[in-house]
This record gives structure tokens, sequence and C-alpha cells, in this order.
């Protein structure tokens, strides 16, 4: 009956306890963080993400089911044949309209 009497300060045991329950909120967070990742394998949407946008060294990541594609900027200005397709327009509520230009 010496155990029921025993100060609870003095028990090693009850740290090593308190420590792997510290340990277990930890692991929770972080399997909560890797499930909320957009490039989360087990997520079934098509994500795509740009990093460093604008900038010389930007990545576009993107997720089409399982199949992951990355595409790194060379940093170099985009040039290429084409026609004039049409004018955009910015309306004073930020919306975005696109014109197409008629041929004829």
């Amino acid at each position: 009956m010496k155990l029921l009497h025993e100060d609870e300060s003095l028990n090693p045991i009850l740290s090593a306890v308190n420590l792997v329950d510290v340990f277990l909120v930890i692991i929770a967070a972080l399997l909560i963080t890797i499930a909320q990742n957009p490039l989360n394998p087990f997520n079934s949407d098509d994500v795509t993400v740009i990093k460093n946008p604008g900038k010389k060294n930007m990545e576009v990541v993107i997720k089409k089911g399982e199949k992951i594609d990355k595409y790194k900027s060379e940093g170099k200005i985009g040039e290429g044949e084409g026609t004039k397709a049409g004018v955009a327009y910015k309306l004073k509520d930020g919306s975005m309209v696109y014109i197409p230009e008629n041929k004829k």
C-alpha cells in the first residue's frame, strides 16, 4: 500500500507520460497540415500552384489527378507568332471583359 501514498511529484513515469501526450499533439498537428496541403496526393482536386510569380526563378506546379507536372522559368521573355484576337477591358468593379475581334 506504499504506492498509493507516494508523492506524485517524485514519480518519474508521470513526466514521460506527459512527453508522450505532447508528441501526440505535435503528430496530430503535422497530419492535419499535410492533409490540407493543396499538392496532397490523396486530394482529388486539380490544382495549379505558382511559386515566385513574376520573378526569374518562377515555377508552376500543375496537379491533375495523381499526375504532377513542374515547369520552371528560364528568365526569358516569351516570344512567338500570332495575331490580335481581340481586346480586353477592365471595368470599374475589377472584372475583365474580352471582346473578340471580328474577322471578315
